[in-house]
């Protein structure tokens, strides 16, 4: 079989989960229960966010090569949605903001590299962080700074979605970002 020819550049896979997802569900009903921000809180979503660079091949083959392979998402429980070009929409709705959270220095995924080292024969790096997405009521005013409010954990009261002790995080705009995980802070 021979290879398409392949481009540097960079890709994004957001897996959701099929059903509910525990997590969110938690994380909401904490903000709602316990944080002032929260309260306003219409929904919250968790997604897996993976970021691709080096080498990929055209959108059909790299979509095919994410299916075949649970490194990346498992079809069976979780929903995957790739962009390869900053034109892509994100699995993100008009009213959400989106807030992409990962382990400091563990973002990379190593055995999902080798995997596709194995598979392609070129070399790939691959991270993966959590979007976390958040709408508000639409009568909330302000809700860049309640996002903001909600993003880093400060206190028992203040925060949620990331200990600046041991995570990174960036808040995206109106428009996601690719890469959004290389972007400078």
């Amino acid at each position: 079989m021979a290879r398409r020819r392949t481009a540097e550049g960079v890709a994004q896979v957001w897996v959701e989960p099929v059903g509910e997802d525990p997590e969110a569900v938690s994380a909401l009903g904490v903000a709602r229960a316990h944080l002032a921000a929260g309260r306003a809180l219409a929904s919250l979503r968790r997604l897996r966010v993976l970021e691709l660079s080096g080498p990929l091949p055209g959108r059909h083959e790299l979509e095919s090569l994410l299916h075949r392979s649970i490194q990346f998402y498992t079809p069976h429980k979780e929903g995957c949605r790739v962009r390869t070009k900053a034109s892509d929409s994100a699995p993100v709705d008009a009213h959400e903001h989106a807030v992409l959270v990962w382990d400091r220095g563990e973002e990379r995924r190593e055995a999902a590299e080798r995997w596709w080292r194995h598979e392609t024969g070129t070399t790939l790096e691959v991270r993966e962080g959590v979007a976390w997405l958040l709408a508000f009521a639409p009568s909330v005013r302000g809700a860049r700074g309640l996002v903001e409010e909600l993003a880093v954990v400060r206190d028992r009261r203040h925060g949620l979605l990331c200990n600046p002790h041991a995570q990174e995080l960036r808040i995206a705009g109106p428009e996601i970002p690719l890469p959004w995980m290389a972007e400078t802070p």
